[in-house]
């Protein structure tokens, strides 16, 4: 699909402007999370006035001031998920599509056009929208929504740690550290690790070695 195709209006034309963005993509354990954040010309001024930038060049302090300070200033924000058990069915990159549109449908009101962070467009999203590779970095609805993502995606995480105590998930956030594969294959995998991910699909599931989890994710 061109770019003209999916884009009938230009992107000047936009007076509510959706910058969506995901987080988790290569992480281990727990869902992969996108926010949508909707913005006018003039709220993307003052957000770049107050700093906000992609989310991987702030530190966790400036990530939470901001995120607040965006949803304070935004049209709208909304987050949206994809499960872990959708991730093993539909593998990483259509999960993380599904949670996109997902964040991008729940705004209200509707945007006029979407920019999405990466190479690949929202499938069957019925809306005007450009892709940006590295667009957390150009786009400031981008990296407005890079923020929102990261926040609740960590915040998300570390709610769960106390359930999945063995994998020092307040410190990884879920993603493959050293310390965090080393207890996959110590304990083996939690019912919120992604067996369809290489380090997991090797190891058994902690159930097999008497650990007590939480349910299964749905």
């Amino acid at each position: 699909m061109t770019l003209f195709e999916l884009t009938p209006q230009p992107r000047s034309s936009w007076e509510r402007v959706a910058g969506v963005d995901e987080v988790g993509r290569g992480a281990l354990f727990g869902p992969v999370v996108a926010a949508a954040v909707l913005l006018t010309p003039e709220q993307e001024q003052q957000l770049q006035e107050i700093g906000v930038k992609d989310s991987k060049q702030l530190g966790a302090n400036q990530r939470q001031a901001l995120n607040e300070e965006i949803r304070a200033i935004a049209l709208d924000v909304q987050v949206a998920q994809a499960t872990v058990a959708e991730i093993d069915q539909f593998n990483i990159l259509n999960a993380s599509l599904l949670a996109m549109k997902r964040a991008v449908l729940a705004l209200t009101p509707s945007p006029d056009g979407c920019l999405v962070d990466g190479n690949r467009a929202i499938p069957e999203l019925p809306l005007p929208q450009e892709t940006r590779v590295g667009g957390d970095r150009q786009e400031i609805a981008i990296a407005a929504a890079s923020i929102v993502a990261k926040v609740w995606r960590d915040a998300a995480i570390v709610d769960l740690a106390s359930d999945y105590p063995h994998y020092d998930l307040t410190a990884n956030k879920g993603y493959g550290t050293a310390k965090h594969r080393q207890a996959l294959e110590e304990f083996g995998r939690s019912p919120q690790h992604r067996r369809s991910f290489a380090p997991c699909r090797t190891v058994r599931d902690a159930s097999q070695r008497q650990l007590q989890f939480p349910d299964e994710p749905h």
